[in-house]
């Protein structure tokens, strides 16, 4: 009987494998540019093969974001403080290491996967999918009802505009040691506005 573990492992390899190929191509030539069946033959697979792993051709783009899909509620879930506080501190420990997923890396890489995923229409609508489903997840960790639904809601539409905010001034040039201490200032007003608004319950134990 083989390990299920190293079927796994080698399930993820291949995901991880193939993405990197179809970025690199993307990248050097244009998402648009660049089809399905070119990545296939890059990657040494066939095309039903391809979508067996990938459904769609920007999932083979946003695989390399699916780890952060649901990791605001999993960050509330863990939490012994509120909801803001704990994702507000989670924020600002972000900006401090220069987590991408905050937008305040200058790393060449991240911001070239930046500008091919906010450059690309198709990608940007399907980044919307993976954040409706972060919202629902972290409504549930909050109590699933409409003030929860609210809050998540609100909790991430603040998140993407801090990140986008951050990500446009390192594109345009600005130093990452520049940006870093208005990007933590601005975070921490932000969710103390959302802390403000919240239901008590919400501010406080969430469970």
């Amino acid at each position: 009987m083989s390990d299920p573990g190293l079927r796994e492992r080698k399930k993820r390899r291949m995901y991880e494998t193939v993405s990197d190929i179809a970025v690199r191509l993307f990248m050097e030539k244009g998402f648009d540019a660049v089809s399905v069946a070119e990545v296939a033959a890059a990657a040494e697979i066939s095309k039903p093969t391809l979508f067996r792993y990938f459904p769609a051709k920007e999932d083979l783009v946003l695989y390399r974001i699916a780890d952060h899909e649901g990791e605001a509620a999993r960050v509330v879930a863990g939490a012994e403080e509120g909801a803001v506080e704990a994702l507000r501190r989670h924020f600002v420990a972000g900006l401090e290491r220069g987590d991408p997923v905050t937008g305040l890396s200058d790393h060449p890489e991240v911001l070239a996967f930046h500008a091919l995923l906010y450059g690309t229409p198709s990608l940007v609508a399907r980044a919307h999918t993976h954040q409706e489903r972060s919202e629902a997840a972290l409504a549930e960790v909050l109590g699933g009802d409409l003030d929860a639904r609210l809050a998540a809601g609100q909790i991430m539409a603040v998140l993407r505009v801090l990140a986008l905010e951050n990500w446009r001034r390192i594109a345009a040039g600005e130093r990452v040691a520049d940006v870093r201490p208005d990007a933590v200032a601005a975070a921490r007003r932000a969710f103390g506005w959302l802390a403000a608004g919240m239901p008590p319950r919400l501010r406080g134990e969430t469970r």
